[in-house]
C-alpha cells in the first residue's frame, strides 16, 4: 500500500528525487536544496543552473529553508560583529546589522507583511482582500506594520547585543540568535505553507506548490538541530513555541480573512515567528 502524503499526493505522484521519509538525506541533493532555497530567498550573487530549479521544485527544496534562514541569520550576525569591531555604538551597529538583513533578502518575507497588513486591514470582502494584496502600493496599515516590525527587530537585537555588555562582546550572541530565529521562522513559513491551502488558484504559493510532508518533517529536524545548537535549551524551547504561536495566529487569521494563505501569508507568518522567536528568547534568557 502506498502511503498518502498530508497534501493528499500518493509517493508515486511524487516529483523525481523526492526523499521516501524524513530520514532519506542525500548529502548531495541537500547541497543543491540549499542553493535552490538561498536564490529563492535572498538576492545573494549565487549562480545556479535553471535545470536546478525543474529537478529540485521548492516542495522539495524547502527543507532546507531553515539552513537558508541560519546562513542569513549567520551573515547578518557577522555584520553586526564587524559594526561592534569597528567601535560604532550597540544601536548603530543593530540598524546596520538591520538595513543588512534587508539587503540579503531583498525585503522579501517585509513585502509580504505590508501586503497582508494593507489588505486584511483595508478590504471589506475576500476579494478585495486579494485584490490590494495584490497592488505594489504601500497603505497606511502596511506601513505601520513594517514601521513596528523593524522597529521591534532594531529594539531586540540591540537588547540582545546589551546582555553581554555590548560592543564584540554581544556580537556572539547577536549571531547565535540572528541564526537561531533566521532557521526556526522560516520552518514555521512552510509548516502553513503544507497545512493551510492556497487561497488563489493563479498565486504565488500556489504554482510552487504545497511542501511534501517529508520536506516538512526534514525542515523541523534541521530547525531543531540549529535552534538547540545555537541558543540555551530554554530559550530554543521558548523560542520555537512563540513562533508556532505565532505562525498559528497568522495562519487563522488568514483562514479567516481570505479563506487560505497566499506567498504574501507566508512572509508575514516568517517576521511574525521571527519577532515572536526573539521576544520570547530575551525574556528566558540567563
Amino acid at each position: 500500500m502506498q502511503r498518502k502524503h498530508l497534501n493528499g499526493d500518493d509517493e508515486a505522484d511524487q516529483p523525481p528525487g523526492a526523499p521516501r521519509d524524513w530520514r532519506d538525506v542525500n548529502p548531495a541533493r541537500l547541497v543543491d536544496d540549499i542553493l535552490v532555497s538561498l536564490t529563492f530567498l535572498t538576492r545573494l550573487p549565487l549562480s545556479v543552473p535553471v535545470e536546478l530549479f525543474k529537478e529540485r521544485p521548492l516542495t522539495i527544496a524547502s527543507r532546507a529553508f531553515p539552513i537558508a534562514g541560519a546562513i542569513i541569520g549567520l551573515l547578518g550576525g557577522l555584520v553586526y560583529w564587524f559594526s561592534a569591531w569597528l567601535g560604532l555604538p550597540v544601536n548603530v551597529s543593530a540598524a546596520i546589522t538591520l538595513a543588512a538583513l534587508l539587503l540579503i533578502t531583498g525585503a522579501f518575507h517585509e513585502d509580504g507583511l505590508a501586503d497582508v497588513a494593507d489588505g486584511f486591514g483595508g478590504g471589506w470582502n475576500r476579494e478585495r482582500k486579494l485584490e490590494i494584496m495584490r497592488d505594489s502600493r504601500l497603505g497606511t496599515y502596511g506601513s505601520a506594520a513594517l514601521i513596528c516590525s523593524l522597529l521591534l527587530r532594531f529594539t531586540l537585537i540591540t537588547a540582545y547585543a546589551r546582555l553581554d555588555g555590548g560592543g564584540t562582546g554581544g556580537a556572539s550572541i547577536v549571531i547565535n540568535v540572528l541564526i537561531a530565529s533566521g532557521a526556526a521562522s522560516r520552518c514555521v513559513a512552510i509548516i502553513v505553507q503544507h497545512l493551510v491551502p492556497p487561497a488563489r488558484a493563479e498565486g504565488a504559493s500556489a504554482r510552487a506548490g504545497r511542501p511534501l510532508e517529508v520536506t516538512v518533517l526534514q525542515a523541523m529536524v534541521a530547525t531543531g538541530v540549529i535552534v538547540f545548537l545555537a541558543v540555551n535549551p530554554v530559550s530554543a524551547v521558548m523560542g520555537i513555541v512563540a513562533a508556532l504561536g505565532a505562525g498559528a495566529t497568522v495562519a487563522f487569521l488568514a483562514h479567516r480573512q481570505i479563506g487560505g494563505q497566499t506567498g504574501d501569508v507566508l512572509g508575514a507568518t516568517q517576521q511574525a515567528a521571527e519577532v515572536a522567536f526573539l521576544i520570547a528568547g530575551l525574556m528566558v534568557h540567563p
